[in-house]
Order: C-alpha cells, then structure tokens, then sequence
C-alpha cells in the first residue's frame, strides 16, 4: 500500500510570535498527531510568510481517519489554529499518495 500525505499551506495572522507558532506546533505533534494510527512523520517549512505543514501516514486510510478526527479539535489543535489566517490567498489543503520515492 502507498504512502499518504496531508499537506496544508497557509500563512499566519499578522502580528502573532513565529516563536509561540512553533511552540504550538511542537506541541500538537508531539502529543496528538504523532500518536494517531499509521503515523510516520511531520514536517514544517516556511518561504517567506507561507508556511506548509506535511504529515505522513502509512495509508491513505490513516490519513483520512486522522482528518476525521481532526473535525473535532482538541484545545491544543484550537491553540494551533489560532495563529493561521483561513482567510489569506494561498491556502490550501491536499491529500496526496506517494507514488514513488527515491
């Protein structure tokens, strides 16, 4: 079976401490998304003020269970949405299947 990527590309409200983002961020992997099923790793990447979020499951089935239950936050995940701008042009959302990687 393939590889499963959540990718979300956004920008963050303006004003808000890049140092208190990262702080959610590492917080919200490290005790939610790291131990849901299938979990394989996260990434975070900045160009210029858009940042990507990248996380791996072993399937395309994990990764839709995580969306799931993602529709119901937890304080922590609230905490990390705080900082994001849904209304900045740019973001987007994707699911995607590795299909090869070398």
């Amino acid at each position: 079976m393939s590889k499963a990527v959540h990718l979300n590309i956004y920008k963050l409200k303006k004003k808000v401490s890049t140092e208190d983002f990262l702080l959610a961020v590492e917080k919200l992997v490290s005790e939610e998304i790291s131990k849901k099923k299938g979990f394989i790793s996260f990434r975070l990447m900045l160009d210029g003020d858009t940042w990507v979020d990248e996380a791996t499951f072993e399937t395309m089935e994990d990764l839709k269970k995580f969306e799931e239950e993602a529709k119901k936050p937890s304080e922590t995940a609230k905490h990390f949405y705080s900082f994001i701008n849904f209304m900045a042009r740019g973001g987007k959302h994707h699911k995607l299947t590795v299909k090869k990687e070398l």
